[in-house]
C-alpha cells in the first residue's frame, strides 16, 4: 500500500470547499462521493489487500440505512442510537455470511455476496414494516450535540470527517501487524499459517470491517436524504462500488476515493452529454462505463491511482524502530539443554491414492543438533518436510515435539510450539518490503489487535517487532537491505530473508528446506556461520540440502532418503563411506 499520506491529504483538500464559494450543487455531489467512498474502502481492504471479491457491499449499506430509519421513525431514538444498531445488525450479518462462505476457495464468495444482495434487497421490498418498495419516508436529519448537521455545508463537513477518520484508521491498520497478516494471506495461505496466521481470523476481520463501513454509508445516507428505498441498495449498487473501487485503484485507499470521484462525476456528466450526441435518450453510460472497464483492465489494471502516484514525491516510509530511542526487546523462549531430545518423527507415511510418498520414516533431532535430510530428486524429502509442520497430513505415524504429538495439530498451531520453516520455493510478499516480510515471523510474538492498529495504540509492539526483524536481518547479512522490496531482490538474498522471517519466530526446531540454492559462495560460507551460530544457541535444525560440501560440513547427523524410505542415517564420515548411498546418487554399474 503506497502513498498513503496523500491518501489522507485528499479528503483535507476536500474539507476546504465547505468554506469556499463552491456551488451548492458541488457540494451535494462530494458528499455523494465521500458517501460511496466508503464502501469502496472496504472493498480496497476486502478485495485489493485479501483477494476476496465482494458484490454485497451495497446489502450492508442497506442494513445500516434501514436499521437508522426505522429506529428514528418507530421509537423516537436519536440516529446515534441507529447507528449503534446498524452497526450491530451488520457485524452479526457479515459474520454468519463469512462463516458460511470464507472457508471456500474460488467463485463461491462472490456467488454468495450476490444472493445475499438479492436475498435483501427483495426481503427489503417486500416487508410491510419497511415500507415495501415505497421505502421509509421523513426520516429525521442528523444532529451532533447543538449542531444541526442539516443537508448541505455541514453534511459535507461531517461526512468527510468521517471518510479522513476511515482512511486514517486504514492506513494504520494496514501498516500494522494485522495488516502484514492480511497481505500475506492474498497469495496463498501456506506460508501465513507457517508463521502462525489464522487465516480465516483474518479474512473474518477484513469482511467485517467492509461491512461496517458501508454500514455507516448508509446510515449517513438515510439522514442525509431523509428517506430509504430498496432501489439504492441492489445488486446493481454492488456493481458499481467494485467497478468504482476497480477504476480508483483496488489496491490503494485514495484510489477509493478517486474512483468514487471520477464515477459519480462522469456518470453525470454522461446522462446529459450522451443524449446530446446520440440525440435521443436511454442509460448509454452503462455502455461506455463498460468499455472504459475494459480498457483500464487491460492498460491500467492497478486502477487510475497508478497515474497518480508518478507525480507523488517519492518518500520512504519510517518504521517504528527509526529515529527513536531503542525499544524494548521481544521476549525470548528458554532454551533446552543439550541432548534433550526435540523431535521425534516415528514411522511417519504419506499416500498419494496408490503413490506411497514416504514410507514409514523414522529419526530423532535432539537440542542444538543440526540434522541433514538428503536425498536424490524425488526422494520425499520436501513432503517429510510437509508432514513434520502439517502443511500435508499424515496418512499413518507420528510426529511428537517435546514429547507431544503434533501430527494432528494445524500448521499455525505448530508454529505456535515452537516449529519455523523455509520452504524449497521461496514464498514472500513481493510489494512488501524486507523488513516488512521478515516482520511477519514475529507475528505470534505480538498481541495487538486490528482496533488497536485502527486507534495507533500498537506502536510499542510494532517497535518490538520490527527491532526483531532488523535483528534477525542482520545476523544473516542482509542489513543494509532493510527497506528494498522483496520482490527486487535477487534469489540468494530471497532465500536469507525467508531465513531471517523463520527466525523471528523465536523457534526451538528450525526446518530449512534448500536454504543455499542460489547462494553465492560467500553468501554460503556466511549462511554455515549464522547455522554454527543458532546452534551454540541451543537451536536444533533440520536442513534438506543438495550442496553436500555444506551438508558434510555443518551437520551432526544425516537421514538419507530414495524413493521415500530411509536408505540410512548416521554421522556425515558414515554416509559418506556408505556404498549404498553413492549408489542412490550415482548409480550402480550392472
Amino acid at each position: 500500500m503506497k502513498k498513503f499520506g496523500f491518501a489522507l491529504a485528499m479528503p483535507l483538500i476536500v474539507l476546504l470547499l465547505a468554506v469556499l464559494p463552491v456551488p451548492d450543487f458541488w457540494i451535494s455531489q462530494f458528499i455523494t462521493i465521500g458517501l460511496y467512498a466508503l464502501p469502496c474502502m472496504g472493498l480496497v481492504l476486502l478485495t485489493g489487500v485479501m483477494g476476496l471479491t465482494s458484490f454485497g457491499q451495497a446489502a450492508f449499506v442497506g442494513i445500516g440505512a434501514y436499521a437508522s430509519a426505522w429506529l428514528t421513525l418507530n421509537t423516537g431514538l436519536s440516529p446515534w442510537m441507529g447507528l449503534l444498531l446498524g452497526l450491530s445488525i451488520t457485524t452479526v450479518s457479515a459474520v454468519i455470511l463469512a462463516f458460511i462462505t470464507l472457508r471456500m476457495s474460488g467463485h463461491y464468495l462472490p456467488l454468495a455476496t450476490i444472493a445475499w444482495g438479492l436475498a435483501l434487497y427483495f426481503l427489503m421490498g417486500n416487508l410491510e414494516t419497511l415500507g415495501k418498495y415505497d421505502g421509509l419516508l421523513a426520516v429525521p436529519g442528523l444532529q451532533l450535540f447543538s449542531w444541526n448537521v442539516g443537508a448541505g455545508r455541514g453534511f459535507f463537513v461531517f461526512t468527510w470527517a468521517i471518510v479522513l477518520l476511515s482512511a486514517l484508521a486504514l492506513t494504520r491498520l494496514l501498516n500494522s501487524r494485522t495488516g502484514r497478516a492480511m497481505r500475506a494471506i492474498k497469495n496463498g495461505t501456506q506460508m501465513a499459517e507457517a508463521m502462525g496466521i489464522s487465516s480465516f481470523r483474518y479474512k473474518l476481520i477484513a469482511f467485517v470491517i467492509a461491512a461496517e463501513l458501508a454500514s455507516v454509508s448508509g446510515w449517513l445516507l438515510a439522514h442525509y436524504q431523509h428517506s430509504v428505498n430498496p432501489s439504492a441498495f441492489g445488486l446493481k449498487m454492488g456493481i458499481e462500488y467494485l467497478f468504482m473501487t476497480v477504476v480508483g485503484g483496488v489496491g490503494y485507499i485514495g484510489g477509493a476515493i478517486v474512483g468514487a470521484g471520477i464515477t459519480k462525476v462522469l456518470d453525470d456528466q454522461l446522462q446529459v452529454l450522451l443524449p446530446k450526441l446520440i440525440g435521443t435518450s436511454g442509460s448509454y453510460e452503462v455502455i461506455v462505463f463498460g468499455v472504459v472497464l475494459v480498457v483500464m483492465l487491460k492498460f491500467l489494471p492497478d486502477g487510475l491511482w497508478q497515474l497518480v502516484e508518478r507525480f507523488l514525491p517519492r518518500s520512504k516510509r519510517v518504521f517504528p524502530t527509526e529515529g527513536s530511542a531503542q525499544s524494548a526487546s521481544l521476549p525470548e523462549k528458554s532454551k533446552h539443554r543439550t541432548d534433550d531430545l526435540i523431535l521425534e518423527v516415528s514411522s511417519i507415511r504419506k499416500e498419494f491414492g496408490g503413490l506411497v510418498a514416504v514410507n514409514d520414516i523414522s529419526f530423532d533431532i535432539k537440542a542444538g543438533q543440526i540434522v541433514g535430510l538428503i536425498g536424490p530428486n524425488g526422494a520425499g524429502k520436501s513432503t517429510t518436510f510437509n508432514l513434520i509442520t502439517n502443511v500435508l497430513p499424515t496418512t499413518s505415524g507420528t510426529v511428537r515435539f517435546r514429547g507431544q504429538e503434533i501430527q494432528h495439530l494445524l500448521a499455525r498451531d505448530i508454529a505456535g510450539r515452537g516449529i519455523s520453516r523455509t520452504f524449497q520455493h521461496v514464498k514472500m510478499i513481493a510489494d512488501m518490503t524486507v523488513l516488512e516480510n521478515v516482520a511477519l515471523g514475529a507475528h505470534i510474538r505480538g498481541h495487538k489487535g486490528s482496533m488497536s492498529a485502527m486507534l495507533g495504540l500498537d506502536k510499542e509492539e510494532e517497535a518490538m517487532l520490527f527491532q526483531e526483524a532488523r535483528r534477525q536481518l542482520e545476523r544473516v547479512g542482509m542489513g543494509s537491505m532493510l527497506h528494498e522490496l522483496a520482490g527486487n531482490l535477487p534469489m540468494g538474498p530471497q532465500r536469507l530473508l525467508e531465513i531471517a522471517r523463520a527466525l523471528c519466530l523465536d523457534p526451538a526446531l528450525l526446518l530449512l528446506d534448500e536454504p543455499a540454492a542460489g547462494l553465492r559462495h560467500k553468501e554460503k560460507q556466511a549462511l554455515v556461520s549464522v547455522l554454527r551460530q543458532l546452534q551454540s544457541e541451543g537451536l536444533s535444525i533440520l536442513l534438506v540440502e543438495h550442496d553436500m560440501d555444506m551438508v558434510m560440513d555443518v551437520c551432526d547427523h544425516l537421514v538419507v532418503m530414495e524413493f521415500g524410505t530411509l536408505l540410512m542415517q548416521g554421522n556425515p564420515s558414515e554416509v559418506q563411506q556408505s556404498p549404498a548411498v553413492r549408489a542412490a546418487y550415482l548409480g550402480v554399474e550392472h
